[in-house]
């Protein structure tokens, strides 16, 4: 009996209608439209996944291309070109190197001049990179962009054949319209940053962990190659490492003979082996991306290493990594130390609050995509033959969501893109419960979610759901990248060029490009006595949230009149 449902969870039955009918005999008509069905069906999936993905390929580059630098991204653009130049770890030590190396290979294209000469940090790296070396940052930023773009596409991909396993094709299709129309993943896909890189290496593991319960030879070494691309690219991905190795074990234990019964041979020791296999491959991958940068593992960071103490002291000299990335660790847990301002439902604080990502989750995730994340994760729970996957679709995200809840940094919910991803699995599971409203109601909800990403287009960033006022409202609510994190000083110049030539401007811009760059002349009211600051008063939303004094005087005496790309205010003095 176990064996035989361990075996219909592994093969499982399609459902949801995706189930072909019993095919009529040969040699008549009915026989002749079936043969037409089943091959319209062979075009119809793969076309509805191209056409899935097409879209989201449309909304990620025309965000990138639109966009002006993030924050973040010209650290990580300019450490790409210092790998790519000098083989270099100097900057950004905080952070592996993998993720940089995949944006390398857009930067490699494009083939910036790099000043060999330049010794500013790794902030300032980047921008002189972009704006002070000769540079075009828009063809720069976009080739750099490329790459994450397409990797997200992939990872759609693995969303679809993750969900397709467990329910059919036509599960796989409702979990990547989830993924395609998300607009955090839409979003922080169409950036040079690391976040989705993270979060996708880490559901790649789940997913080849649960094929690893058919062929464990094949898909374990797989998923530990998967997991080590984690550990190289965000080392917010550790907490996922104990999670992923138990269900290892788990798959090991669970493998079935090709004959599709339990193989009750499997020992602790051979279990134990294949887990020390995927542990050490992931150890491997890591090394392995230090290594391609430099091979001689030279300690030439420029970034201070604080040193730590303690129980954090024990588990970063326990890490089996380069000395790079355990001094990684330690600038980290300096950062986890530093005392940040968050900002969240209008209150500004020191610190952190536990439950800022779920409340920042409930703004950010459309309404219909919450309602089918709540049902999948029930049903995945609920229906007999899906709750053996349920372990490698909701641990793994719920152990990450617990470890980011418990980081110092409300920044903004790219800290859990893995959410989205691993519940578009989840919400698959819809679609095996036996009541005739739930394809269609799954159906009408999907529906609901695209029209809600759509309508955001091209501004993904400050997305919110039409719950708490859509993309013109996130700024009354959260801050940083979920809102404005630089994005559109492109758009700003243009704003200012077209409608308000020739205006004295006073600007207080939260971000990493330079204004002069894109033609914006401008001068800090901060610095003034107020009665000076006359004319067009232009301010990032995230400042306009965190303001106090003499900037929130001038705010409060000025008149709103205009808004950039839901994250710029500009008012009239």
């Amino acid at each position: 009996m176990m064996a035989r449902e361990q075996q219909s969870v592994l093969a499982p039955e399609p459902v949801g209608g995706d189930a072909p009918p019993e095919p009529p005999r040969a040699g008549g008509t009915p026989a002749r439209l079936y043969s037409g069905l089943r091959r319209r069906r062979r075009w119809l999936v793969p076309l509805a996944v191209v056409l899935l993905l097409a879209q989201m390929a449309v909304a990620m580059v025309t965000a990138a291309a639109e966009q002006t630098p993030t924050i973040d991204e010209p650290v990580y653009v300019g450490t790409a070109a210092v790998y790519l130049r000098e083989h270099s770890l100097a900057y950004n030590p905080e952070h592996p190197p993998l993720g940089k190396l995949v944006i390398a290979a857009g930067v490699a294209v494009a083939n910036p001049h790099v000043d060999a000469s330049y010794t500013g940090d790794q902030g300032q790296v980047g921008r002189h990179l972009l704006y002070e070396s000769g540079n075009d940052p828009w063809r720069l930023m976009l080739w750099a962009r490329l790459p994450v773009i397409a990797l997200t596409l992939l990872f759609g991909l693995v969303v679809f054949a993750f969900a397709r396993e467990l329910i059919g094709a036509v599960g796989g299709l409702v979990a990547l319209a989830l993924y395609a129309f998300s607009p955090d993943l839409v979003a922080h896909g169409s950036l040079a940053t690391l976040d989705v890189q993270a979060a996708g290496f880490v559901l790649t593991s789940a997913w080849l962990l649960w094929r690893g319960r058919r062929r464990p030879r094949l898909y374990l070494p797989l998923a530990g190659a998967a997991l080590g691309a984690a550990l190289a690219t965000k080392m917010s991905a550790l907490p996922a490492v104990p999670v992923l190795l138990l269900l290892a074990a788990l798959s090991g234990w669970s493998a079935r003979r090709p004959s599709g019964r339990t193989t009750r041979a499997r020992t602790p020791a051979l279990v134990a082996g294949w887990v020390s296999v995927m542990a050490a491959v992931s150890v491997a991958v890591v090394w392995a991306a230090y290594l391609v940068v430099d091979p001689r593992l030279r300690r030439t960071s420029r970034e201070p290493v604080p040193s730590v103490h303690g129980l954090r002291a024990v588990l970063v000299d326990l890490l089996p990594f380069p000395e790079a990335y355990r001094n990684g660790m330690r600038i980290q847990f300096g950062l986890e130390d530093y005392p940040w301002q968050g900002y969240l439902f209008g209150h500004v604080y020191t610190g952190a609050r536990w439950y800022y990502l779920p409340a920042a989750l409930l703004v950010k995730t459309p309404l219909g995509m919450l309602v089918l994340w709540a049902a999948g994760t029930a049903a995945l729970v609920a229906v007999r033959r899906l709750r053996p996957a349920a372990p490698y679709v909701l641990v793994p995200p719920a152990v990450l969501l617990a470890a980011a809840m418990h980081s110092s940094r409300d920044f903004g919910t790219r800290y859990a893109l893995f959410m989205p991803m691993f519940l578009a699995v989840a919400t698959a599971a819809v679609l095996a419960v036996r009541r005739r409203w739930a394809p269609i109601a799954a159906g009408a909800l999907v529906a609901f979610v695209a029209v809600s990403s759509l309508r955001t287009y091209p501004y993904y960033l400050p997305y919110s759901n039409e719950a708490f006022g859509g993309p013109a409202g996130t700024h009354l609510r959260l801050h940083d990248s979920n809102v404005d994190w630089g994005q559109d000083l492109g758009r700003l110049a243009d704003r200012l060029r077209t409608r308000y030539p020739h205006e004295r401007i006073w600007l207080v811009y939260k971000g990493s490009g330079v204004p002069s760059f894109y033609g914006i002349h401008a001068a800090d009211p901060r610095k003034v006595p107020p009665r000076q600051v006359h004319g067009l008063l232009v301010v990032s939303d995230s400042a306009v949230a965190k303001a106090r004094g003499r900037l929130a005087a001038l705010i409060d005496s000025s008149r709103p009149v205009d808004e950039v790309g839901h994250s710029i205010m500009i008012y009239r003095r």
